[in-house]
């Protein structure tokens, strides 16, 4: 067994520009430090570029169509119904079942329901189920003493932003708190901690991030100032010859508009439902030619594959192309909309090939593709003031001997490789 263990800490949705901007300006000088002893760049995402996917990639070192997960919905095989993928779904194995010591990981997302494994978990969102979240279950009354929380309540937001941010507090003092706890654990190789706080912060707040006037802003900077004071523990806790990772699984950017691609489909005749029915995958007729589900993943209503396939398997090249020309036009107040279309073939690979989406959008910065069956218009607004982005992620490497071989190219996926390299 190694001797050398391995810190990963986990900063869900933090962009590359803005953890490079707060170290330079002071708000985390310990994370600046990890900078100038080693190497900080940039990276890509997972597609799409959504948390269950990305961190998937992270802790497998394979794209989706090996580990299997597309998105946070899925549908049942033959059928429009939907359901939540779990960490029971991931069909590629975590990084932590091959290594011969114990490993601590904590608030991974996407990693629930816990089974059994050498070390701790404790899942991420989504979790259902305290108890079903806690690996050993022996942990669960030491973590509900620390008043532990699986995630943020977000739906505060919604009512009361003061609320929320409270809440944000409180789940980020008992994360800290389980973060201590845990490093005492005896013999472990990999100590991974995730914070997910960040992209809650920045789903309602991103506005505050950008506006040194706004209510908030100061909130938002102390969030990142206490990330920070933990980076520095762990810097002076640990052994001069562990290896310290600090990444996010995606980017983040202000957000203008939401587009509903669903609403697009219908309106170009893609997409239509059975005569006095609400819209909804469930009601789709047979003239049905494509629908999507968030967040932008557009699937080709083939016969034989859906129950109200109309699309011959012969024509959904003709098909993809009509779609490919209708998304790389889309364009609200004169803005492009679509950044990226991927067809599935040239970003997965592997055994679960098929249950991906045909194609697969990322959106213009400004833009935030929805899925939702309901909208009456093409684009509106909500709460959210960010978005998740496709380009900027980021990978902190304490030593820069670490990135040898790491190419410019760099994604979540490499990132993934790279962490099974060094168990």
């Amino acid at each position: 067994m190694k001797t050398n263990r391995l810190i990963i800490a986990g900063l869900d949705g933090v962009p590359y520009p803005m953890l490079k901007g707060f170290a330079e300006d002071g708000i985390m000088p310990n994370t600046n430090q990890l900078i100038q002893n080693g190497w900080l760049s940039a990276m890509h995402s997972s597609v799409p570029e959504i948390s269950c996917v990305a961190w998937s990639c992270i802790i497998t070192g394979v794209n989706p169509g090996q580990h299997g997960i597309f998105g946070f919905m899925d549908l049942h095989p033959g059928s429009y119904n939907m359901r939540f993928p779990n960490y029971n779904d991931l069909k590629a194995e975590p990084f932590w079942n091959y290594c011969k010591g114990k490993s601590i990981i904590l608030n991974v997302p996407a990693t629930y329901p816990v089974r059994q494994m050498n070390g701790v978990h404790v899942s991420g969102f989504v979790s259902i189920d305290f108890n079903k979240s806690i690996y050993p279950a022996s942990l669960a009354s030491d973590l509900a003493g620390m008043d532990y929380r699986l995630d943020v309540d977000a739906q505060k937001a919604h009512s009361s932003m003061d609320n929320f941010l409270a809440d944000v507090d409180k789940t980020l003092r008992a994360r800290i708190k389980a973060i201590e706890y845990l490093w005492d654990y005896p013999d472990w190789q990999v100590f991974m901690p995730t914070f997910t706080a960040t992209d809650r912060l920045m789903h309602f707040l991103f506005d505050a991030y950008e506006e040194p006037n706004h209510r908030y802003h100061h909130v938002f900077l102390d969030c990142f100032r206490r990330i920070d004071e933990v980076i520095g523990w762990i810097c002076s806790k640990k052994n001069e010859d562990d290896n310290i990772i600090l990444l996010s699984d995606h980017g983040f950017c202000r957000l203008e508009k939401d587009v509903y691609i669903n609403f697009l489909l219908a309106k170009e005749g893609f997409l239509t439902f059975r005569h006095n029915t609400e819209p909804s995958l469930v009601n789709i007729d047979k003239q049905t030619k494509a629908f999507a589900l968030d967040p932008g993943r557009i699937f080709v209503n083939l016969k034989g594959k859906y129950p109200a396939g109309c699309v011959e398997p012969q024509d959904k090249e003709n098909c993809l192309q009509e779609l490919e020309n209708l998304f790389s036009s889309l364009s609200v107040g004169g803005q492009k909309v679509i950044k990226h279309i991927f067809r599935k073939e040239d970003v997965y690979s592997g055994p679960c090939l098929d249950k991906a989406a045909d194609l697969i959008l990322t959106a213009e910065q400004g833009f935030n593709l929805k899925g939702a069956m309901t909208a009456k218009e093409l684009t509106g607004t909500g709460i959210f003031t960010g978005q998740h982005t496709y380009e900027d992620a980021f990978l902190l490497l304490g030593d820069e001997k670490l990135a040898a071989g790491l190419s410019d190219d760099l994604s979540v996926i490499k990132t993934g490789q790279l962490i099974r390299s060094l168990i």
